[in-house]
């Protein structure tokens, strides 16, 4: 079993898998949250080994008009979109294999995937249009 911090070699991603917009893996956090602190470096370091997709870090109270409305509860909370549609969002263990696992099988279903419902759809299109370069 491999430590929590340890952090996952990248998997080869279908190349049709994505849409126009690229992949994103968004967590919702806050700073006074002490996991938060500590999932950051893991988070930076998956960004760093998983080009292919764009990681972003929202504080939910710094960036409260990104969230809206979305009552985060438990954290660290993850979305997940293919570029166009939010796929996923919830809480995650914060533990990078499991952030990794949870892109691979997204990936790997993106095409007929159902979406993660209007509300994380919402986030995702405040998100993409507030980081968008």
């Amino acid at each position: 079993m491999s430590s929590p911090a340890a952090v996952p070699e990248p998997t080869p991603t279908s190349p049709g898998a994505a849409t126009p917009g690229g992949w994103w893996a968004v967590c919702l956090c806050a700073a006074w949250c002490g996991t938060c602190g500590i999932y950051r470096p893991l988070f930076d370091e998956l960004a760093r080994v998983h080009p292919d997709v764009r990681f972003e870090w929202v504080d939910i109270e710094d960036e409260s008009d990104l969230v809206g409305d979305l009552d985060v509860e438990t954290f660290p909370t993850l979305l997940i979109a293919d570029g166009e549609r939010a796929l996923f969002l919830g809480p995650l263990l914060p533990q990078a294999p499991v952030l990794t696992r949870l892109l691979t099988s997204l990936q790997a279903a993106a095409p007929g995937s159902a979406g993660a419902g209007g509300e994380a759809q919402s986030v995702f299109e405040r998100v993409r249009a507030a980081r968008r370069a």
